[in-house]
């Protein structure tokens, strides 16, 4: 009979516990050998971003400025007689022709000293037509010696005083005509009466001339605006380049808009130009003409002003969406021959039609990013697509 022995269960079991973690640490190698090999780092491709050459265009280049208008005719009427209002001959803040009478102050005492004065005009030409015989008949009888020298020169001078006084009556027949006329008081040009600031019946001009009232031109009007001195060097350069004169500066165009107007619907010239700047500002004092025949711009109004001065054929613009600034300035994201983005430190210069011009810092041929710009940045490789500026852009993705 043979004899169990009770510890070979045990043995077994603790065999068999060696030989699963055996195969355990085996499988465990084996699977993080299988994962090592699935998370090996792949780099992300490089971004889709718009790209598109700069627009070359002409560009016409301006002076831009800030202005008011102002009219070009302005004056005050007044009352340059003594006297009652009589009539106020017009509605306030009508529009009047040139000679439309608009007040009228007391002239039967002006008309009755116009003809007081006629009265006394034709007497003293009755004084001289007797002076004038009697020395006629004086020289007749000096001729003869009938009469002595000194009756003759009595004579002369009797009918040089009798001129005289003609003179001085025709004198004061016209200035008592010219105070009758200022009796009415008429529009000095086109243009539109302010509210009157007398009433019927009040006396004017006492001691001083009473103002009635003030008539503006509108047609034409006036633009006053400055130029600072950097513009102004510009413009004298180019007037040099170009051989122009300050007569001919004094025909260029210039357009004026309101802020509550698209462009620079308004056009006119050059009016006037200060002979010197301004020290305490660095401005030039520059003023323009435009016509205004419908009205439209009121005098003390704030305008916008340009003035064209030359023209860039082959000018470059991009989006001003596409710029960027930092400390240094303002800058352009390009991509270069390798897609690898780049930092372009550009001066830029006037919007035109939306586009902003580049004044320096690009080239024809580079291409800006113009889309994206947040998901790029210098020395970063790209996937550019390219486009054109103008046509409407693609989401970013």
């Amino acid at each position: 009979m043979t004899c169990a022995n009770p510890a070979s269960p045990a043995r077994h079991n603790t065999a068999r516990r060696h030989i699963g973690q055996a195969l355990a640490a085996a499988a465990a190698v084996v699977a993080l050998a299988g994962c090592e090999d699935k998370n090996t780092f792949v780099a992300p491709p490089p971004p889709k971003v718009e790209v598109a050459p700069p627009v070359q265009r002409p560009v016409t280049r301006y002076v831009e400025a800030t202005g008011n208008t102002a009219p070009i005719k302005s004056v005050d009427l007044v009352a340059r007689v003594q006297g009652f209002l009589q009539s106020i001959d017009y509605q306030d803040g009508t529009f009047v022709k040139q000679g439309t009478q608009l007040f009228t102050i007391e002239p039967e005492t002006y008309k009755l000293k116009v003809e007081q004065a006629k009265a006394a005009e034709v007497g003293a030409q009755a004084t001289v037509k007797q002076a004038e015989a009697d020395y006629k008949r004086q020289v007749e009888l000096v001729q003869r010696q009938a009469v002595s020298q000194s009756t003759l020169d009595t004579s002369t001078s009797t009918r040089d005083n009798a001129q005289a006084s003609l003179q001085q009556a025709q004198v004061n027949t016209r200035l008592a005509e010219v105070n009758y006329g200022y009796t009415k008081v008429s529009a000095p040009f086109d243009g539109i009466v302010s509210a009157h600031m007398v009433s019927i019946g009040e006396l004017v001009g006492v001691s001083s001339p009473t103002q009635l009232a003030t008539i503006v031109a509108m047609d034409p009007i006036w633009v006053n605006f400055t130029v600072n001195e950097q513009d102004v060097l510009r413009i004298r350069a180019e007037a040099a380049r170009r051989g122009l004169t300050v007569t001919d500066l004094k025909q260029l165009p210039i357009q004026v808009g309101l802020q509550t107007e698209t462009g620079y619907p308004h056009e006119g010239h050059l009016d006037y130009v200060s002979p010197t700047l301004n020290t305490s500002t660095g401005t030039l004092a520059v003023r323009g003409v435009v016509p205004n025949d419908k009205r439209v711009l009121l005098p003390g109004y704030f305008v916008r002003v340009r003035v064209p001065f030359t023209q860039e054929k082959d000018a470059l613009l991009v989006p001003d969406t596409a710029l960027g600034s930092d400390q240094g300035g303002r800058y352009l994201l390009v991509a270069n021959g390798d897609n690898i983005v780049e930092q372009r430190k550009v001066q830029i210069g006037p919007t035109d039609n939306g586009l902003r011009v580049i004044e320096s810092g690009l080239k024809p041929d580079d291409r800006v990013v113009i889309a994206g710009l947040l998901r790029v940045i210098p020395g970063q490789k790209i996937d550019p697509q390219v486009t054109k500026i103008g046509q409407p852009q693609a989401s970013a993705k």
